[in-house]
C-alpha cells in the first residue's frame, strides 16, 4: 500500500516537473495563427463548454426574450458591436475575423449555445477567445436585446438583416449608464 502510494506521489512529481520545464521553456507555440494540437484544442473546448454552461445555469430568459421590440433594439447593438469578428450575413471575412483564433461563430449559421448561455458568453467574454465582456459597458436589457437579434439571425437573408439593421431604433447601441 504505501509503495504503492510513493509511486503515485512520484508519477505525480514528474507530471508537474515536466508541465513546469514545459511551460517555463515556451515550448507550446501560443500564436493565433498556429492551431492547437487536438488535444489541447479539446481540453480549451471542454472548459470553455463546461464553464459556460455551468455559470448560465441559473440565469433565466425575460419573458419577452423573442419580442419584436428586442430584436430590432438588438439588430443595432449587432451592426455596432458584433459585425467586426461574427460578421453579417452579406459580409466577407474581415481583417480581424481572420486573424482571430479560434475562429469567431457566423451567427448567420446554426447555434450552438442555448439564449442563457449566449447571454452569459455576451455579459463576461469567454477568455482565449478575444470575445469581450460586454457587461462592462451594455446594460443587461441590451444584452438581452443583442441574444434576441442573434438567436433571429440564422434565419435572416442578406436583405431582411440590412433592412432590419437599418430600422433599428437610435440609440439602441448607446452604452448603459
Amino acid at each position: 500500500m504505501l509503495i504503492g502510494l510513493a509511486a503515485i506521489a512520484a508519477a505525480a512529481l514528474t507530471a508537474a516537473g515536466a508541465a513546469g520545464v514545459f511551460i517555463g521553456a515556451g515550448i507550446y507555440n501560443i500564436g493565433a495563427d498556429v492551431r492547437h494540437t487536438k488535444v489541447v484544442y479539446w481540453i480549451i473546448t471542454q472548459l470553455r463548454d463546461r464553464s459556460i454552461a455551468a455559470h448560465a445555469s441559473a440565469i433565466r430568459p425575460p419573458p419577452d426574450l423573442m419580442s419584436q421590440d428586442r430584436v430590432a433594439k438588438g439588430a443595432g447593438l449587432y451592426a455596432e458591436y458584433c459585425t467586426g469578428c461574427h460578421l453579417s450575413p452579406d459580409m466577407d471575412a474581415t481583417p480581424v475575423s481572420e486573424g482571430l483564433y479560434p475562429t469567431p461563430p457566423q451567427f448567420a449559421g446554426k447555434l450552438d449555445h442555448s439564449a442563457t448561455q449566449e447571454f452569459w458568453m455576451i455579459k463576461h467574454g469567454v477568455k482565449l477567445t478575444a470575445m469581450p465582456a460586454w457587461g462592462r459597458t451594455q446594460s443587461d436589457e441590451q444584452i438581452w436585446d443583442l441574444v434576441s437579434f442573434v438567436r433571429t439571425l440564422p434565419s435572416l437573408s442578406p436583405d431582411q438583416y440590412d433592412a432590419m439593421v437599418k430600422s433599428a431604433p437610435k440609440g439602441s447601441d448607446a452604452p448603459a449608464p
